[in-house]
C-alpha cells in the first residue's frame, strides 16, 4: 500500500510519469478553483444495463457542475461510459494509465489530461492526490482495491476527503454488510462506518458531494 504524500497536484495535456522522473518535474499544477472527483469503476459493463447507465449519467452530472473527472484513462467498460459523458456534456477530463494496460483498457487519448505511469502505484496515487473526493461505482478487484486504499487512509488519518459509494440496484450490499462484519467482530472501530457515504443514484451523489465540498 502506498501512502499519499503533500506533493503538488499534476497537469499536462500529455505527460508519461516514470519511477526516476523528478517529483518537481513531473507535472504543472492544477487549477485549485475547480472540483476534481475521482471515479473509480469496472473496466467491464457489467451483467445489468443499470450500472452503465448510472455511470453516464454520473459522468454527465459531474460536468454540468463544472467539476473534474478524474480516472483511470480507459474507454471500457464504467471507465468509457463515465468518462465519454462527461466529454460529451464539455467536461474536463483527467485519465491516468500504467504502460501494461494500455491497450488491456484500450487508453483514452482524446481526454483534457492524459498521464501515463509506469506502475499501478503510481497510477493509483497520481489519481487520488488529484481529487478532492472519490466516488466508487460498481467493479470488480481494482475498484475494491482502491476502495480499501482510500478507506484505509482515511481511517488512519492521511487524508479528510469524502467517499461516496454509488450503490447501483444493490450492488454494493454486500460490501456494506462486510464493513458492518469486520466493525461487529472487533477488527475496526465503529468509526470505519462513518468514512463512507452510501448512494443509491447518481443524484444523490451529486447532492453527498455537493454538501462535502461546498
Amino acid at each position: 500500500m502506498v501512502e499519499p504524500d503533500r506533493q503538488p497536484r499534476y497537469q499536462g495535456e500529455f505527460c508519461v510519469i516514470s519511477s526516476d522522473t523528478p517529483p518537481d518535474t513531473l507535472l504543472k499544477g492544477l487549477p485549485m478553483t475547480v472540483k476534481s472527483v475521482c471515479v473509480y469503476c469496472g473496466s467491464r459493463a457489467g451483467a445489468m444495463p443499470a450500472f452503465a447507465d448510472a455511470a453516464r449519467s454520473l459522468g454527465q452530472d459531474l460536468a454540468g457542475a463544472g467539476w473534474r473527472l478524474v480516472y483511470g484513462a480507459g474507454d471500457v467498460g464504467l471507465m468509457g461510459e463515465v468518462a465519454r459523458a462527461a466529454q460529451k456534456a464539455g467536461g474536463d477530463t483527467f485519465g491516468v494509465i500504467p504502460t501494461h494496460l494500455m491497450s488491456h483498457e484500450v487508453a483514452k487519448q482524446d481526454l483534457t489530461r492524459f498521464i501515463i505511469t509506469e506502475t499501478m502505484h503510481e497510477r493509483k496515487k497520481v489519481m487520488f492526490m488529484n481529487a478532492d473526493a472519490v466516488v466508487v461505482l460498481p467493479g470488480g478487484a481494482g475498484s475494491l482495491d482502491e476502495l480499501f486504499e482510500a478507506l484505509t487512509w482515511r481511517q488512519l488519518g492521511l487524508h479528510d476527503k469524502p467517499i461516496v459509494v454509488l450503490n447501483t440496484a444493490g450492488y454494493w450490499d454486500p460490501l456494506k454488510a462486510l464493513i458492518t462484519h469486520v466493525i461487529a467482530q472487533g477488527f475496526a472501530d465503529p468509526s470505519l462506518a462513518d468514512f463512507l457515504i452510501w448512494a443509491e443514484t447518481p443524484e444523490a451523489v451529486m447532492t453527498d458531494l455537493r454538501a462535502a465540498l461546498d
